[in-house]
């Protein structure tokens, strides 16, 4: 992934205040009568929407009655599979039994490769050219786009500015040994110092080890040796190195983290009773619910004493919206898709209540807008310090599987050697 590019890009995109006027066609910015939106017949036709990100769940439905009300004769059937359940599999059943939803949810590269044949190419939508470049690379393929990302999202630990000051750490930490020095400090001062929702496959199969991927002299080389079997994750520095940030974060964390959910998670941490957590800006709704006031920032999840390296926060596309190739709808549904980034009130949402760091340069967002942590991330994009997310890179079922692996050594059933040798089958089994 060319991140350096993209996030100078990036970083122009979003934070140039000034307004930019979009030529994207059809219903920009104005809210037509009910009639000029009607089809051409008075059958009314379903969207059925099937994704998994829960915490936008509430929204949708409320963007689904605004929509309704320009698209009478279209009507959404929002449907969300997320959290700890199994997304992909319920997805592959749904075509398996012939209820295949009109608009699903996918990660882009390996995942859009698998899906490639039901896939539509929307590359003729207006909204297409207005993508970030690194926004459109997990969809685009021989020049095509398959899917409309969702956002960027970004995340590494969260943590509480106030507690840190309160115990007197004034300089952020960079390097493993810097935080586990933070750690050792908080702890000292009878505060936990990280909230683990290790409960979750999610957390570490398909997020947390990414960073270790990302940090491979080169990422997609890696994957390759992987796949053809010149490289392994067995014995490599970035993995050992995995291994020992998760053990930090247990030794210094809440109790019984392995039966410790998201919710749980947020909870501790938005209310005081843990300084750091694992996540990112998805969780920023969720704190400010709890919590509006807590003063947050977030800090990178470092492998090594390389500030160089290690200072670094993981930025990528987490689900781009897809249509059905087959669908019946197919027309109805790129309607609300265009309807979804063109619209006043779609944009609104996007921005102030999913809190969503914008994937199209014509929507536009202020720190104020996305809160601490969409602000956090804009330092380190500004500052190219980005590594991107790579866990749709990996074969189907694998970061299922590196959360299974990774739970048993959080567990103390293996050891670091046994639980990359576990890893390393895992993607043997799977790889394609």
């Amino acid at each position: 992934m060319k991140i350096k590019k993209s996030a100078t890009l990036l970083v122009s995109v979003l934070l140039v205040m000034s307004l930019v006027l979009a030529a994207c066609g059809g219903n920009n910015n104005t809210k037509s009568d009910n009639s000029s939106n009607a089809t051409s017949s008075d059958k009314v036709k379903t969207v059925t929407i099937f994704q998994f990100k829960t915490e936008i769940v509430q929204g949708l439905n409320e963007l689904k009655v605004e929509f309704e009300k320009e698209y009478p004769n279209i009507k959404l059937d929002i449907q969300t599979v997320g959290g700890g359940a199994d997304y992909a599999a319920s997805l592959k059943t749904k075509f398996a039994s012939g209820d295949a939803p009109d608009i699903f949810s996918n990660g882009g590269y390996n995942e859009m490769e698998m899906w490639l044949d039901k896939l539509e190419d929307v590359s003729d939508q207006p909204w297409v050219k207005d993508l970030i470049p690194l926004a459109a690379e997990p969809m685009t393929k021989d020049g095509k786009v398959y899917g409309m990302p969702m956002n960027l999202e970004g995340y590494g630990y969260i943590y509480n500015k106030d507690l840190f000051a309160k115990v007197g750490i004034t300089e952020t930490p960079k390097t493993y040994t810097e935080l586990e020095a933070a750690a050792k400090t908080l702890q000292a001062a009878g505060i936990t110092p990280f909230a683990n929702a290790y409960q979750e496959w999610w957390l570490m199969g398909n997020q947390g080890i990414s960073v270790a991927f990302a940090q491979q002299p080169d990422t997609d080389a890696f994957i390759q040796g992987l796949n053809d079997g010149s490289a392994s994750i067995v014995g490599n520095e970035k993995f050992d190195n995995f291994a020992k940030l998760m053990k930090l974060t247990v030794d210094y964390g809440n109790k019984n983290p392995l039966t410790t959910d998201y919710n749980t998670q947020v909870t501790l941490f938005a209310n005081g009773e843990a300084a750091m957590m694992q996540e990112g800006n998805w969780a920023q709704t969720m704190i400010d619910g709890i919590n509006p006031d807590l003063n947050i920032g977030v800090l990178p999840m470092p492998l090594s004493d390389n500030a160089d390296e290690s200072d670094k926060l993981t930025i990528g596309v987490p689900a781009n919206l897809v249509i059905n190739k087959e669908s019946d709808s197919k027309e109805e549904a790129k309607t609300f898709l265009n309807w979804l980034v063109t619209s006043d009130m779609g944009k609104e949402y996007i921005v102030d209540k999913f809190k969503f760091i914008p994937a199209l340069s014509t929507i536009k967002a202020t720190p104020e807008q996305m809160g601490d942590i969409g602000t956090e991330l804009y330092k380190y994009i500004d500052a190219d310090k980005i590594i991107g997310l790579q866990s749709s890179k990996f074969p189907d079922g694998v970061a299922q599987e590196f959360g299974s692996v990774i739970q048993k050594y959080v567990a103390g059933q293996a050891d670091v050697q046994q639980w990359e040798t576990s890893m390393q089958e895992a993607w043997d089994k799977l790889k394609n």
